[in-house]
């Protein structure tokens, strides 16, 4: 089927980087959400989340800023995964392909797409809402959460693929992990998100097979506009590893960088 292959392709061109590609319908993800941010598109229209892990940012990140600077428009992390993600239209060029990152808005100021409901459907990782509460003790509004099974809060979900002209009818529905089972912790999960998400204590609801590392965490932890020191420090520290260990290189043979409030918390890191 032509939607295994397009699959198979995406996973091999980025699974190395550190991102994890999840296929889903576009037919899964609009009874999810409310109308405003549904597509009009046939139910079995195949898309993919992209997913970062931990390794991102050492794998693909570091590398990508060794060459490239602070432009002082867009973030570097952001200018990384539109140089990544564009690479889906050179994959397959026959294909009519919309790319949608996390960040992205309409010209009315919302999300173009919701990536924690995508994340739900697709099976990457479970979205813990109020709706997960039974019963629910909160009576106020408490924004929802995914938690990844592998890696916890230590991931982030970076966008979609919608290939608008493929079907995939027989697409097998993969459920997402409950890796929070009892009332307790997803009682606490919601707590800590929406009332000290920035301690990051929620990410370590579970336990985890891999955390982001030190350098990652100082990158996320520092506001956008006091990063250009820590950007020339992070490239000073990789072009130096690279010089010392010369096959360390984490891009691709050949590659290189030239060739809503909820989603805001949950995306920027």
């Amino acid at each position: 089927m032509e939607h295994e292959s397009i699959l198979k392709k995406l996973r091999a061109s980025y699974s190395h980087l550190g991102l994890e590609v999840y296929p889903f319908k576009i037919g899964w993800y609009n009874p999810e959400v409310d109308p405003a941010f549904r597509f009009d598109l046939n139910d079995d229209t195949f898309a993919v989340l992209i997913a970062s892990t931990p390794d991102m940012f050492e794998k693909l990140f570091l590398p990508f800023i060794s060459v490239e600077h602070p432009d002082g428009f867009m973030d570097l992390l952001d200018r990384c995964m539109k140089t990544y993600f564009a690479k889906v239209h050179e994959m397959f060029p026959e294909d009519e392909v919309e790319i949608i990152h996390d960040f992205e808005m309409t010209p009315s100021r919302r999300p173009k797409i919701l990536v924690q409901p995508a994340s739900h459907v697709s099976g990457a990782a479970y979205y813990y809402t109020t709706k997960s509460l039974d019963p629910n003790p909160f009576d106020k509004k408490m924004y929802g959460v995914c938690i990844h099974p592998k890696f916890g809060g230590w991931f982030a979900l970076r966008g979609v693929f919608i290939f608008k002209n493929i079907l995939c009818p027989n697409l097998p529905r993969v459920e997402p992990v409950d890796c929070v089972p009892d009332q307790e912790s997803k009682v606490k999960l919601l707590k800590l998100f929406n009332e000290q998400w920035k301690d990051w204590t929620y990410r370590d609801i579970i336990p985890v097979e891999k955390k982001y590392s030190e350098d990652q965490k100082e990158y996320f932890g520092t506001e956008p506009k006091d990063r250009k020191p820590l950007i020339t420090k992070l490239r000073e520290n990789y072009l130096r590893e690279i010089q010392n260990n010369p096959n360390s290189s984490s891009l691709a043979d050949g590659d290189t960088a030239e060739n809503g409030d909820a989603n805001k918390i949950a995306c920027e890191s």
